[in-house]
């Protein structure tokens, strides 16, 4: 591990940002260009004090996932994202949807919907990065830890994962999750993860077992949801979806017609952020 170039190209790459190259606020006056370290940390979703250890070459050897991490938050391309594995003394990964690592174009267009919810998954459905009115529309995914950040299984293992949904489409929603997760075990059987993940669930969930028995396949596309939210209450939202050439990554957007119910309440939505309000009930 060279702790010295690893230091010197953070900081290369991350005076090379701006906050609106990454969807933030500029905020007040900055004495230097680029991204404050706070900021970085938190579009990698780590503490400043350990992305400030790195950029000053002190602290443990960061982790894979960190890594992965960091060069998301500094929406690093490819061959910079190898090359700070490189430094780090670690081989850079290979099955990009199974680390974590965003491609950089979905990076670039997630950081410009400000105003959508909006989020990248992986084909098994693992939350890879999420922005901020995602997180006020269904909570912060990215705050969970292993299987926890997989939509299917927080869905099939976690009550709080189906009150976001209206009773009536919570069926829909299940099958739905499933039939997309038999289609990505088809196109990759050899991955360890996806049929360890199945695996795992079927003694967990009665009902992704009955699911999964029926086999039914239907890759995720357009859709129209339903999210019951306790501040703003019921959003009727579009659902695009859309895949990356080798279908390994998705963006996923919503957006309300202009002028409906559901539009005005999610520029409530916006609004209120991440506030953290008490359900009256």
């Amino acid at each position: 591990m060279d702790r010295t170039e690893l230091a010197d190209f953070l900081r290369r790459c991350r005076a090379r940002l701006t906050p609106a190259d990454v969807g933030l606020p500029r905020g007040a006056r900055r004495r230097t260009p680029g991204l404050r370290r706070e900021e970085v940390a938190q579009l990698a979703g780590m503490s400043a004090d350990h992305y400030t250890r790195l950029e000053q070459a002190r602290g443990s050897r960061p982790s894979r996932q960190m890594l992965a991490a960091v060069a998301r938050g500094l929406r690093l391309s490819d061959d910079e994202r190898d090359h700070l594995f490189h430094l780090a003394g670690e081989e850079p990964p290979r099955a990009r949807g199974a680390t974590g690592f965003v491609r950089p174009g979905l990076l670039l267009i997630l950081d410009r919907l400000t105003d959508n919810p909006a989020q990248v998954l992986s084909d098994l459905g693992d939350v890879l990065v999420q922005n901020a009115m995602s997180r006020a529309l269904t909570g912060d995914a990215e705050a969970r830890t292993g299987d926890g950040r997989n939509i299917v299984w927080h869905f099939f293992t976690e009550p709080a994962a189906r009150a976001v949904l209206p009773a009536e489409d919570r069926d829909h929603a299940a099958r739905a999750a499933v039939a997309d997760l038999r289609a990505t075990l088809a196109r990759r059987p050899s991955a360890p993860r996806a049929a360890g993940l199945v695996r795992r669930l079927r003694p967990r969930s009665a009902e992704f077992a009955a699911l999964w028995e029926a086999h039914d396949v239907a890759v995720r596309r357009r859709d129209v949801k339903r999210f019951v939210h306790p501040v703003v209450g019921l959003l009727e939202l579009d659902c695009e979806v859309l895949l990356t050439p080798e279908h390994d990554q998705r963006l996923v957007v919503y957006t309300a017609r202009p002028g409906s119910e559901s539009y005005e309440r999610l520029e409530l939505l916006r609004v209120v952020g991440l506030q953290r309000l008490a359900d009256p009930r």
